[in-house]
């Protein structure tokens, strides 16, 4: 029973993004900007989902994909098609970062504790996963005030499994909303091109 509701509740936040994402205007971005602050993502220190402080210029030289997750989404299940991303592109150096946040729906409403074993054990994540933060609205952590005000690509995060694509530099080069498949056409190919650079 318990499942069989969890299954509608996503489903209708689903449905609620769609509405959404069909009414908010597609924001633009700029090269310009994005060239400006190129290497500012590396400024960060974030919080592992262990609760160690970790610099984000350990990318540096990496393609890196930044995500901002949630276990009880429509989209909970693209953790898969990460890690199967993840796995295709590892060797080749692509990174990916997660960063669980509860501002949708209340659909991350755990511990780090519990999105880790959630996870780990129905999603085997072996990319980085890092502690719950906030990216939309009041308190929103300054790494996601960069990304969507300062990056090259503005506009406030929509739903969760948002994702940022950052070049070696740490140049943000791409983003792409919730519904982008991460093991699609899109986002494969702006990956493979970063990659290649």
């Amino acid at each position: 029973m318990k499942d069989a509701v969890s299954r509608a509740g996503m489903k209708l936040a689903s449905a609620v993004f769609a509405t959404k994402a069909a009414l908010s205007p597609k924001q633009e971005n700029d090269p310009m900007q994005a060239d400006k602050t190129a290497g500012r993502v590396y400024e960060f220190e974030m919080k592992t989902i262990d609760g160690k402080p970790q610099k984000l210029s350990v990318y540096k030289g990496h393609p890196l994909l930044i995500v901002n997750t949630a276990s009880l989404c429509g989209f909970t299940p693209q953790y898969t098609d990460l890690e199967n991303l993840y796995r295709k592109y590892s060797d080749k150096g692509l990174k990916i970062a997660a960063f669980p946040a509860n501002e949708f729906g209340a659909q991350e409403p755990g511990s780090d504790a519990d999105i880790k074993k959630l996870c780990m054990t129905k999603y085997a994540v072996s990319f980085d996963l890092y502690s719950k933060i906030v990216v939309k609205g009041e308190g929103i952590h300054p790494l996601y005030q960069y990304l969507t005000k300062e990056s090259g690509y503005p506009g406030d995060i929509p739903w969760n499994f948002s994702k940022f694509l950052v070049d070696k530099k740490g140049k943000v080069i791409a983003r792409f909303g919730p519904e982008a498949d991460p093991v699609g056409k899109d986002v494969t190919a702006a990956v493979e091109k970063a990659l290649a650079e």
